[in-house]
């Protein structure tokens, strides 16, 4: 990994814990859709982040879900807003999307494992792919959810593309699906075999849809996840 120096472009949250980050490189680098960054609190403190721009893009986003005061997140949020200069160690994990692969697609993501997913999706466009790709994205509720419309217009760039936000605690004003957020695809797929798939969250929730996932005929050389080196 290269160890780079950025500049903050700036800070904005996306929800009451949620912020989203661009940062400037001090020149262009070079990663894989689906890959993450370490982000550099000391020589002995890096903290690892998905990526959530696609590759080629100027400014780095990052989506940080940062709870507690002094969380192990807003630790790195606190550093962000007092620094005009941090550093990054990129490109780091192994999850990145297979693009010389033709399978048909799923992005799964819970939470801010989105920018996992949204990498990705970024890429998809911008290579104009033309085999189907199914974007699932879990929420506690929709006070939780964050860029639904942005994300809905990206994926009607693609040839075939559906997006489906799935909350855990729907409210009357509602219209999305509701349950845990592998609930409706596997309603919606008789057999996951032919899909390459790509999946970011807790990593019990991941251990547990390779688990449902293999058991509805997925393929496990055809699974992704950074989690999968951990558990």
């Amino acid at each position: 990994m290269n160890t780079i120096s950025c500049k903050v472009h700036s800070i904005t949250p996306l929800t009451d814990t949620v912020f989203q980050i661009y940062l400037a490189p001090d020149h262009l680098v070079e990663f894989a859709a689906g890959q993450y960054l370490n982000f550099v609190m000391s020589e002995d403190d890096k903290r690892p982040f998905s990526i959530a721009s696609s590759p080629g893009n100027e400014l780095i986003e990052l989506q940080i879900g940062a709870y507690a005061a002094d969380s192990w997140a807003m630790q790195v949020i606190d550093r962000i807003k007092e620094s005009e200069t941090v550093q990054i160690e990129i490109p780091a994990g192994k999850a990145q999307l297979r693009q010389d692969s033709d399978r048909p697609i799923i992005l799964l993501a819970g939470g801010t494992g989105f920018s996992y997913i949204k990498s990705i999706l970024g890429d998809l466009v911008n290579r104009n792919v033309s085999q189907p790709v199914l974007v699932y994205w879990g929420l506690r509720d929709p006070k939780a959810c964050y860029q639904l419309e942005e994300t809905q217009a990206l994926v009607a760039q693609l040839k075939q593309g559906q997006f489906f936000p799935v909350v855990e605690q729907a409210d009357a004003n509602w219209t999305g699906r509701v349950g845990k957020v592998h609930e409706p695809l596997m309603k919606d797929i008789i057999s996951l075999e032919p899909y390459d798939i790509y999946m970011a969250g807790r990593f019990d929730m991941v251990g547990f849809l390779r688990n449902e996932f293999i058991n509805k005929g997925a393929l496990t050389e055809h699974m992704y996840a950074d989690a999968f080196a951990f558990i």
